[in-house]
């Protein structure tokens, strides 16, 4: 086992393997085309998982990513972000040696695809059902209209659909809240679908958060699931009630660099640098980072919520502890924390490690 020394995002092969199949069977027992979003893992070995349950085709949110999953040899990609067209270069030379889908929202970015696109590549219209961050409202079916318009002079372009991030489950205060924006969403979809199938009977819908993709089970007329988030899970998505405690894979391993008794707090060497500045609320009201996973009696344990990461800076991490606890800890341990939001403390390890012991690279190495 590599010595542990300073924070290190430490991962579960076997939770993460088994977060998989979980989700390629649900995507398989309702017939739909399973692109999970690697931009939670960022990583061609963990991605190397997902081929062993099938998975030939994923979601990636950035250009400079499926760059990084094209080299290792992935040639089915969905870039989930809206089409920067300062990035036609490098679209057209992906689009040329594997099958490229992009996203459209706006007339602008349609004209710069339509008239640059120089090798085959697929279309998505980005859809807003209730996230309000960005993409087309599902009743502006004019913008549609004239999107479709604008590719449609260039024959190398082919609309595949409509794709939506159902964000806003990540906001619910109720799994009968996610099941209510998710149906809400689906039925908008739907909608769309109906209106477009006559002019193209192939038209898809593409719908893909972690929250809905956990816990629902209507797909009717979804054509494609692109979760990424639970390959790992995390704080977030337990309090949403997506998944338990046992599935979250993941753990930041940080080094206790300070104790202070008359506070009842121990500081680690890990921060926002490491695990970013996303919080859940406690049960006593005060935001919590992350809660805290200790060895005991060569056993791992699971403290109550009375201990937890309360506070980041930089590079300090603050945990409040009771003073119990607090008696079994030292300078120089390690302490697990588990993430609030798995998929920027991820991003900002840069490198994993297995519980197994293999040391695992990133796009971002």
């Amino acid at each position: 086992m590599i010595e542990i020394i300073r924070p290190t995002f430490v991962i579960d092969k076997e939770v993460c393997l088994q977060n998989i199949e979980k989700m390629a069977e649900k995507a398989k027992a309702h017939n739909l085309r399973f692109r999970p979003h690697f931009k939670t893992h960022q990583s061609a070995k963990i991605g190397e998982w997902f081929r062993l349950f099938g998975v030939d085709a994923i979601t990636v949110s950035s250009v400079s990513m499926a760059e990084y999953f094209a080299m290792n040899g992935w040639d089915d990609i969905t870039i989930a972000f809206s089409l920067n067209i300062l990035e036609m270069g490098n679209i057209n030379r992906l689009a040329a040696s594997v099958k490229l889908n992009v996203l459209l929202e706006n007339r602008e970015a349609a004209e710069i695809l339509s008239s640059q696109a120089k090798a085959p590549i697929g279309v998505y219209l980005k859809i807003d059902t209730g996230y309000n961050r960005t993409g087309i409202p599902s009743t502006r079916t004019g913008l549609i209209d004239s999107i479709l318009e604008i590719i449609a002079t260039n024959p190398k372009i082919t609309f595949k659909g409509f794709l939506t991030h159902t964000g806003h489950t990540y906001e619910a205060r109720s799994t009968n809240e996610i099941f209510s924006r998710q149906f809400d969403a689906l039925l908008k979809l739907r909608s769309l679908k109906a209106a477009y199938k006559r002019r193209f009977p192939n038209v898809e819908i593409s719908m893909g958060d972690t929250p809905s993709a956990s816990i629902c089970n209507n797909f009717g007329g979804v054509d494609e699931l692109r979760p990424g988030n639970f390959v790992f899970y995390d704080l977030m998505q337990q309090s949403l009630g997506a998944c338990s405690m046992k599935d979250i894979a993941v753990r930041m391993v940080c080094p206790v660099v300070a104790k202070h008794v008359s506070r009842n707090e121990v500081v680690i060497y890990g921060g926002a640098v490491h695990f970013a500045k996303e919080s859940i609320l406690n049960t006593d009201g005060k935001p919590l980072y992350g809660r805290i996973v200790i060895e005991k009696d060569g056993e791992k344990q699971l403290l109550d919520t009375n201990n937890y990461l309360s506070r980041l800076s930089q590079e300090h991490g603050v945990i409040k502890m009771t003073p119990t606890n607090l008696r079994e800890i030292n300078v120089g341990d390690l302490m697990e924390v588990i993430p609030v939001h798995s998929c920027l403390t991820a991003n900002l390890a840069k490198t994993y490690l297995t519980t197994e012991g293999e040391e695992i690279s990133t796009a971002n190495t």
